[in-house]
């Protein structure tokens, strides 16, 4: 057996390479999304396929990265210096902008890879009828370039056809090449890395600390779901619409918890729709793994074996099991965020002291794109703004924060200002949008965007309509809005999912929701 000092400091070495990776990444990409945003995520897998290790990211990529790889392993096989890429929902991906490219690693005289290096980014378009390929689609055709697994790289010679193809089919292919080739440079430092751990210690060696690392991770997520009390615990939250004018979209969740393993149960959600809420059973995972994750706590392993004793059930034809070709889109992003207040709420009638109430609850998505008379060139801008956290059995919730499925940062007002023709007039917190209680909710936030050229919209946001809920008898959090206001003319209220044409000087103001409360307000 290894020893247990040794284990940790490999699994902080193997942790090490993935958050350097993810520098890397931030460093050297072109758009504003992945530099500044940091919509991206970073992982090492090893010969199986299994998890390894994975940096502080996104948790809405990096809990559907193993099944990405899992489907690219039954058709690919890799070569040194092959790199695969993939954005393919269908095939355990999350939606059409997360590009994941793949590389394997070899050790000395192997035939078969050792490891596997992954990273997934956010690009702010991959094509379709919208800027920022993220608009109300009614098919996955109309949301962006679809890429089932292929050879971006074969032997480390790039595969012009398929680049120069995909590249001609998105706005801005600059950026795209740009965005690619920092993704590129991410993995070489990966598998550098790597192959200086194995040039030092051996491939056998590494081996046994990541066995002894998986049943590790594996014991401590035992440990936690066995802390639940048995039972069966129901919960269901909704979806404000699908955007065409649909009633509440029913999230439902049977969370049964026996010893030390749950079953998450989704079969009784609701049907796959027409818009693009939609999304895939990886996504699911994700956002199962993530709040088991959560209470399991900081500074533990998270790999394959946190996810053994763990299973998700998704029924097809479903809105967490979409089939082709439904538009999935905002489904990685909004219908995320409500299956973790789904199990959350479920959650909370089991062990009610280490539930907080449900948060913000959307990533408030906005995609911007049109012609930069300055730059000369078509833009497209993609953002997600943060909101109220839900208040803690303990403590008040943070305003203003990302929250659960997104880890990202803010767009720092210069660089957007500086990349594109906007301006941002007010950038703050949106005061008392928090949900009364004992603690309360955190604030939203209030961002305001003027446009200076033409430009054409797209908005998914969430908790328009319903309200982030409170617990403990806690209030819940004030609902979202966004507002337009033309040139010259009144402001009016916009839907929560809606694409419009903006003039110069019409100005965009979204107010995101905030924060449930938790405890009774009178205690407070």
């Amino acid at each position: 057996m290894a020893d247990v000092i040794e284990v940790e400091v490999f699994n902080k070495l193997f942790t090490s390479i993935a958050e350097e990776m993810g520098i890397v990444l931030a460093r050297s990409s072109f758009s504003p999304n992945i530099k500044e945003r940091r919509d991206f995520s970073c992982a090492l897998f090893d010969r199986h396929g299994e998890l390894v290790a994975q940096a502080a990211h996104i948790p809405v990529h990096l809990g559907a990265m193993p099944l990405t790889l899992d489907h690219v392993l039954k058709s690919h096989r890799f070569q040194p210096g092959d790199v695969c890429i993939v954005n393919d929902p269908f095939q355990g991906g999350s939606h059409l902008p997360d590009i994941t490219v793949i590389e394997a690693v070899f050790a000395g005289g192997e035939d078969a890879p050792a490891f596997y290096v992954m990273n997934r980014a956010h690009h702010a378009d991959v094509g379709g009828q919208a800027p920022g390929s993220m608009g109300l689609a009614t098919s996955i055709d109309q949301e962006g370039v679809l890429i089932s697994p292929t050879w971006l790289l074969c032997g480390g010679i790039e595969q012009r056809e398929f680049l120069d193809s995909f590249l001609s089919r998105v706005r801005n292919p600059v950026e795209r090449r740009g965005d690619l080739r920092a993704q590129l440079a991410s993995l070489r430092r990966g598998r550098t890395r790597l192959e200086e751990m194995l040039s030092r210690h051996g491939l056998a060696r590494l081996q046994e600390y990541i066995d002894e690392l998986k049943g590790y991770a594996e014991i401590l997520m035992r440990k936690v779901v066995g802390s639940i009390p048995d039972g069966v615990y129901s919960f269901t939250d909704y979806l404000d619409s699908d955007g065409f004018g649909s009633p509440p979209l029913a999230i439902h969740l049977t969370l049964t918890i026996e010893g030390d393993m749950a079953e998450a149960d989704f079969r009784q959600t609701c049907d796959q729709v027409l818009a693009p809420l939609n999304t895939v059973p990886s996504v699911a995972v994700s956002a199962t793994t993530y709040v088991f994750q959560c209470l399991l706590g900081e500074g533990y392993p998270i790999n394959h074996g946190s996810y053994r004793p763990l299973a998700v059930r998704t029924r097809p034809g479903s809105l967490l099991h979409a089939g082709k070709p439904a538009p999935v889109a905002a489904g990685n992003v909004e219908t995320s965020q409500r299956i973790v207040d789904t199990l959350l709420g479920a959650l909370a009638q089991a062990v009610p002291l280490q539930i907080p109430a449900a948060s913000c609850g959307s990533m408030n998505n906005v995609a911007i794109g049109g012609f930069d008379s300055g730059h000369g060139c078509d833009y497209s801008y993609y953002e997600t703004i943060g909101g109220g956290m839900g208040a803690r059995p303990q403590r008040a919730g943070l305003d203003g924060v990302h929250n659960h499925m997104t880890n990202t940062m803010n767009t720092p007002v210069e660089a957007l200002e500086h990349a594109y023709p906007l301006r941002i007039e007010h950038y703050g917190l949106w005061r008392d949008s928090g949900g009364a209680g004992r603690h309360r909710g955190g604030a939203g936030i209030r961002r305001t965007y003027r446009f200076l050229e033409n430009a054409r919209v797209s908005l998914l946001t969430e908790r328009r309509r319903t309200r982030p809920y409170g617990l403990g008898g806690g209030g819940g959090g004030g609902r979202g809005q966004n507002r337009l206001r033309r040139k010259g003319g009144k402001t009016v209220l916009l839907a929560g999912k809606v694409q419009f044409d903006a003039g110069p000087d019409d100005v965009l103001e979204i107010r995101t929701p905030g924060g449930g409360g938790w405890g009774p307000p009178g205690e407070r």
